[in-house]
Formats: structure tokens, C-alpha cells, sequence
């Protein structure tokens, strides 16, 4: 079924109230383009490519639940219009944000840390790179007027309106190139740290692995002590060559009153292999989404998700997996576990181009609904346009088992750890396909942490 839902679901199925109009939110936004535009690194080719970028967002304004893609998470509702660009981080700022990188940091990793959507290398690794890997600020990219060629890949738009918007706003981000054969040891992470409050952050990155170059990364989102209302609007292109592989795990835990637009643009190569893993345990409004071309013949995409949601938080997922050319593999699990009154969403589109035979493709999500009030909306779908495919899709809501939840608790444990035992095996299938281990121990730690929240 394209959406499966249970009773509870159904019955709050009530439409949203459109409470800001396309000409609101386009002025809003011009105010802060016009405000930003003197902080905006790049001059010349970058200048016309931003200005271009707003120009086509104007026209759009913030997306509504009238655009199919985002039916479920209008903007315009949720979060009104853009907040100013976040001020350039000053001492104090790199400080606070100096304790958030060292709780969030992961064992065994180099360190790339944006403060506030500024790169800081007083609290980044820089020396600790290896041979092969070359690494710069968006910023020094987009002012170096010779390299116009890069600068026009990096701020590349599409018709989404948030990627867009970011073209135009970018204040910083990484470039990174993993060199041909390249076989890179220790994960590389980069730190979001937001340390301001009612502002908007903006930045995007760039990563490419040549030809038969294996590396992980990992992207985390963290607030600074007394962050808090700010939004988030960040945004990666990766290309990854034939015979490479990357690991890509990205994690988000926002202030709790923040907003988190994260988009991915990432296009796989020839006998390549992608793994990518996602979670959300925090923030009031995040959307992440992905649009994975597979581009190669051979290439293997394994997509797995975790959205941890309570109180009257609203969390978004939408996959678009494109089955380009013939003979390539997607396997896609996302699991929600929802409390309170929040709210899953979860989008999945499978395509499969004219041509691109022998495609094999599967996508499965699941929901688990803790309470009454708790909402999710699934919507798996498939386009097929080749007829030799082995394609399918499954969706299903939920909640625990009251007899297993009965079980446990026979056995001594209270009502909320016999939940929690329940709702760490539900996310066991997801979290299990991450490969480092280190990595994979510290999405179980902010899982572990989330349920010990609700006791």
C-alpha cells in the first residue's frame, strides 16, 4: 500500500491552515538576503550565480503543503519565514562551542568543525588529515575568482526551494577530495555547532572520493549552552567515484526549539557503494532529504534511518533513490519511534529510469506509536519505467505489544524499561548496518539516552 496507517492516524488526518502567504514569506526572506548579501563570501560568477539562486527562490517562497514533496511539512506553518543570518562567531561563541564539539565528538575521528556556518580551524583537526585528503573552506573556494568551474559546482541549485535558498545564503562549508585509491583510516566527522539564538545558520559542503577510494564521514548538528529558536539550513553535494565506496552517517541533535533543513545531492559511480545512515533525536521542526542517483552500473546503495520524536516535535524524511543505469542494488530501512505528541514523516520514492533493467530495489519504514497523540504519515512510493526489475515497498504503523510489554514486566522490570528493551530491539535492525563500530556505539548511546529521557 503507498500509505499505511493506523486508526489513530486516520482520524488526524486534518488538514493544515496556511497562515503566511508566498508574497509574506518571499519579503521576509528578500530583507534578509539584502542584510546578508555585504557577509556573503565570492564576488564576480558566485555574486551572479547567488543572486540568480534568490531570484528563483523569490518566486517560489518558503515551501507549502500544496507542493506534493512537502504536503506533510509546510513551512510556511511551521516555521513562518527566515531568521537573520547568524553574526560571525566571536571568542566567547568559540568557547561555548568548544565544550558542545568535545561532547559530541566521536573516538578515533578527525575533527572539521562550522561554528555558527563559519568554519573554525582553531577547533578542527586540520593537522591531523591524511596524505590524499585535501580539505578547504567553501569561503576560500568561492573567493578564489580562478576557480570559477568549482565555485558553479558547489552553489549548484535544483528546483527545491530550501537548496535553492542555500545557493544563495552559504556563508561556509568544506570542500573535500579523497584522491584516487585512497584508502582513508580514520573517520573524518564535521560538527555543526549552532551558539546563537533566533538567527539562521547556512552552509554547504562538497565532498568527491576518486576512483576506487574508500573513506566515512560523519556529520553531527549540536547546540552550544543557551542556544536556542535558531534555524539551520545545510546542504551536501557528494560524488563518488567508480569502485569507491563512502560511509555517510549523518546525526541531529538540534536545541529543542530549533529548526534543521538538511538536503543531500549524491550521485554514486560505476560498481560503487554507498551506506548511508540518518538519525534525529532532537529539535522542533527537521526535515532531512536525500536524492541518490545511482549513475554506474553496479553501484550499491544500503539507506538506513532512526527519528527519535517526542513532545510536539515534527520530523521529516524523504528519499528519492533514482535507478539511472542497468544492473544496480538499493536496500532502504527506516524505522520512527514516536511519544507525546509528535509527528513522523517519511517519504520514500524509488525510481527506476527507462532502460535501467535488472535494477533491484527495496524500501521498507516502520512506525512505532507510543501514545495516543503521537501522529505518523508514511508514503513509500515506486516509478517504474524498465519492465526486468525486482522492485518492492512495505510501510506499517504500530504500537508495542502489550503482551510483551506484560512479559517483561512479570520478569521485574518497570513499565518504561520494559518499553525501552522493546524500542532498542525495534531500532537494532537499522542501527546494526552501521559499519564502524565506533560510530555505530555512538548512535546506540544518543538512542540509549533519548528512552532514558522518558523515565
Amino acid at each position: 500500500m503507498p500509505n499505511s496507517k493506523t486508526r489513530r492516524d486516520r482520524a488526524r488526518d486534518f488538514p493544515m491552515k496556511q497562515v503566511v502567504t508566498k508574497a509574506a514569506a518571499g519579503h521576509a526572506t528578500d530583507n534578509v538576503f539584502a542584510a546578508a548579501h555585504g557577509r556573503l563570501p565570492g564576488s564576480g560568477l558566485v555574486a551572479h550565480i547567488r543572486t540568480r539562486a534568490f531570484e528563483a527562490y523569490e518566486r517560489a517562497g518558503l515551501p507549502h503543503r500544496r507542493i506534493e514533496a512537502w504536503k506533510y511539512t509546510d513551512l510556511r506553518t511551521l516555521i513562518g519565514a527566515v531568521l537573520p543570518l547568524a553574526p560571525r562567531p566571536d571568542a566567547a561563541a568559540l568557547v561555548r562551542a568548544a565544550a558542545s564539539v568535545k561532547q559530541a565528538g566521536a573516538d578515533r575521528v578527525v575533527k572539521l568543525v562550522l561554528v555558527d556556518g563559519i568554519f573554525a580551524p582553531e577547533l578542527s583537526d586540520v593537522d591531523s588529515l591524511e596524505d590524499g585528503v585535501d580539505v578547504r573552506s567553501l569561503r576560500e573556494v568561492l573567493e578564489d575568482t580562478t576557480d570559477g568551474a568549482m565555485a558553479g559546482l558547489v552553489l549548484a541549485t535544483t528546483t527545491d526551494a530550501v537548496i535553492t535558498l542555500n545557493a544563495a545564503m552559504a556563508t561556509d562549508g568544506l570542500v573535500i577530495a579523497i584522491a584516487e585509491g585512497e584508502a582513508v583510516k580514520r573517520l573524518i566527522q564535521i560538527v555543526h555547532v549552532a551558539t546563537g539564538s533566533l538567527v539562521s545558520n547556512f552552509t554547504r559542503s562538497y565532498l568527491q572520493l576518486g576512483q576506487g577510494a574508500h573513506a566515512a564521514v560523519v556529520e553531527s548538528f549540536v547546540s552550544a549552552e543557551g542556544a536556542s529558536g535558531y534555524q539551520t539550513n545545510d546542504a551536501t553535494i557528494a560524488l563518488v567515484g567508480d569502485e569507491a565506496c563512502l560511509s555517510y552517517i549523518r546525526l541531529a541533535a538540534d536545541a529543542a526549539d530549533a529548526v534543521n533543513i538538511s538536503s543531500g545531492i549524491i550521485v554514486v559511480g560505476a560498481r560503487a557503494k554507498l551506506d548511508l545512515f540518518s538519525m534525529t533525536c532532537s529539535g522542533s521542526v527537521s526535515r532531512y532529504q536525500g536524492f541518490v542517483t545511482l549513475a554506474g552500473e553496479g553501484s550499491k546503495l544500503s539507506a538506513n534511518g532512526v527519528n527519535l520524536i517526542r513532545h510536539k516535535q515534527h520530523v521529516d524524511t524523504t528519499m528519492v533513490v533514482d535507478h539511472a543505469v542497468p544492473h544496480c542494488t538499493s536496500r532502504e530501512k527506516f524505522r520512527a519511534v514516536i511519544d507525546e505528541c509528535g509527528r513522523s514523516v517519511f517519504q520514500g520514492q524509488i525510481v527506476v529510469r527507462p532502460g535501467a533493467q535488472k535494477a533491484d530495489a527495496t524500501l521498507t519504514t516502520r512506525a512505532l506509536l507510543l501514545s495516543d497523540e503521537a501522529r505518523a504519515d508514511n508514503k513509500p512510493e515506486l516509478e517504474i519505467l524498465a519492465d526486468d526489475v525486482t522492485c518492492g515497498h512495505g510501510s506499517t504503523s504500530g504500537a508495542l505489544d502489550g503482551s510483551l510489554v506484560f512479559y517483561l514486566r512479570a520478569r521485574g522490570l518497570s513499565e518504561k524499561d520494559a518499553q525501552a528493551l522493546l524500542i532498542g530491539a525495534f531500532l537494532g535492525e537499522a542501527i546494526e548496518e552501521i559499519a564502524p563500530e565506533n560510530l555505530r556505539d555512538l548512535v546506540t548511546a544518543q538512542a540509549e539516552h533519548w528512552m532514558q529521557a522518558r523515565r
